[in-house]
Order: structure tokens, then sequence, then C-alpha cells
């Protein structure tokens, strides 16, 4: 039996909302997002906002009306120095009814590189295997140990499978301190067996592959070369070469050209939460990002390039439909 502590919240995080969920829906989706009312509307949601929509919405198996469902991303380094995994600290606290999302197992198994982008029927398989609905709107959180850190690329993976009700909990951490409540143990099965989820499309536009990413290094520098953004999340020393990479036999540097946007200075160095869009925008702005370029986040194997492409949504720099993730990154 999981243990539930339930305490009073304590304070209030203040967020700028500036992505709005309905924004990367296709028409046919806006159009079921006007028919239906969505408790939950910007891409980023606060502890208080999450506890708020859940009360309103509380599950039972009768229930046929689409439900809020948390989704625990914790994913660690296979460098971490206490050997920590996402389903360890998934059991020892979550958010109750949260799912577990395992980024090292919904992946392209045929690729020898780590979590890459699932086929679409993987990923539909694997929606089906922890009982989510496509009309379910899915909260995305991570570990309150390394705060915002792997929960983006999940949260970015469910958008370029076009899933049409997705945020991100700025953060789990807060959840905690704040007093909502949260369970341990072996999760309940929450679910009456494995749900329907037909296989979706996938956007394309979201993502960039090595063999263009290759051509963008080669040509930096050269006269008339396309004016191409590369933004890379990793820590600085990783960046410039003077830092080892996580995986064994990977040489550290970067794509020439490419800006160091460490992922840590986009986050509260106290809470591990996203920091406000006007915050967001003078980093970016003293990274010399200009808007008005293409963008491309990238970082060691594409997990962290998406708080990059989180906090570029946030805080409105560039449009969502001219930046990119490239898939795989440095790896």
């Amino acid at each position: 039996m999981a243990l539930l502590t339930r305490t009073q919240p304590l304070s209030k995080l203040s967020v700028n909302p500036l992505l709005n969920t309905r924004s990367f829906l296709s028409p046919r989706l806006a159009s079921m997002a006007q028919s239906r009312s969505v408790s939950l509307r910007s891409y980023i949601v606060t502890p208080k906002e999450l506890s708020d929509a859940l009360s309103k919405n509380v599950y039972t198996k009768l229930s046929t009306a689409p439900r809020i469902i948390p989704v625990c991303a914790s994913w660690f380094l296979p460098n971490d120095p206490q050997k920590r995994t996402g389903q360890q600290v998934f059991k020892e606290q979550r958010i109750p009814s949260a799912r577990f999302f395992d980024l090292d197992a919904v992946k392209d198994h045929d690729s020898r590189y780590p979590h890459m982008l699932p086929t679409a029927e993987g990923f539909a398989k694997a929606m089906q295997e922890i009982g989510i609905k496509r009309d379910d709107q899915v909260v995305i959180y991570d570990s309150k140990e390394l705060g915002i850190f792997s929960a983006p690329r999940v949260g970015w993976t469910f958008k370029v499978f076009d899933h049409p009700y997705v945020h991100i909990l700025n953060n789990f951490r807060l959840w905690v301190e704040q007093g909502y409540p949260t369970e341990s143990g072996e999760p309940e099965d929450m679910n009456d067996g494995p749900s329907h989820y037909p296989e979706p499309s996938i956007n394309p536009d979201m993502v960039v592959k090595y063999a263009e990413v290759k051509e963008i290094a080669k040509d930096y520098g050269k006269e008339g070369a396309e004016g191409i953004q590369i933004l890379d999340a990793r820590p600085r020393g990783r960046w410039a070469g003077t830092a080892p990479e996580p995986r064994p036999g990977l040489s550290s540097g970067h794509i020439p050209g490419s800006i160091s946007v460490p992922h840590s200075e986009l986050l509260d160095s106290k809470t591990g939460a996203l920091l406000p869009a006007e915050e967001l925008r003078r980093i970016f702005e003293g990274k010399g990002v200009d808007p008005q370029k293409h963008i491309i986040s990238s970082c060691g194997t594409g997990v962290t390039a998406a708080v990059i492409e989180t906090a570029l949504g946030e805080a409105g720099v560039g449009r969502a439909d001219d930046r990119r993730l490239y898939d795989g990154s440095w790896t």
C-alpha cells in the first residue's frame, strides 16, 4: 500500500506562463481543445495550479471525463555519483496517481545511441502500457533532487508526437517543499488494463538530424553561410573541452560556432525551477542569441537541450516553428 502524506501548501511560486498549450496543436486538435474545458492552459504550471486542477479532477474508474495525469520523468546521468535511477526516486516519493516515463526504455531500440526518439508505434505502445489516453492532460515533472532536468525532454517528446495537452511542472522540489501530497512505495494500479492510444503522427519540423548539423558545422564561418544558431546546454567545461563527458570514450568539445548556454544557468540555483521569463530573456540576450535567426538546441544526448527549448518558449525568444532540437546531440 502506498503511503500518502498531506499538509497545507506554505507558499506560492510566481511564474510567467507565455506559452499556451494550444500553440503547438494541429487544426483538428485545436478544435477539440475549444470544445472542452481545459483546466491547465499554460505549458509551465506551478505546484498550486496543478494541485488546484487535480482537486477538481478526481480520478474514478467509472469516470469517462478526460483526466489530468502527473508523469514522473526522473532520470540521472550514467555517471551519477549516488547511482540513482528514475525508477528508484519515483518509488521513494511521487505525486499521487503519477505514472513513470522511463527515458531509457521509451526510445528507438534500433539505434546505438541512448534514448533517441522512439517510433510512433513505440510511443503509442508505451502510452498504452502506462495507461495514458490520447485526451489526457499530462503534467511532466522531474526529481526533487535535480530540479528541472529531464522533464522538458519528455514534454518535448509528447509534443513531437502531437499529444494535445502537455504541461511541465515547475517543479517537484517546490511541490514537496510547499507541502503538497506525495506517496511512496509500489504504485497502485490506476488503470483497467492497458489504455487505447492510437499510433500518432510525428512532427519532423521539431527535430534536426545529424547530417544537417554536420553541414551547418562545416559551413560555419564561411561567406554566405546561413545564420543558424546552435545552443549547447552542457556544462561549460564539457563545451570547452576542459571537462570529461559522462560517457566513457566520448571526447568533450563543441560543434563549431555553437553557443554555450549551460542549462543550470536557466534555473533558480536554490529551487531548481525554471527562471521567470524576463530573467530568461536577459540571459539569452547576454549570450548573443538572435531571436530572428533559426535556433537549434543541443546537449550531450538530447535531454537538457529540451531545457533550452523550454526556456526559449517561456521567454518568447524565437518563433516556435523556427526552433528545433538536435536528437542525439553531442554523442
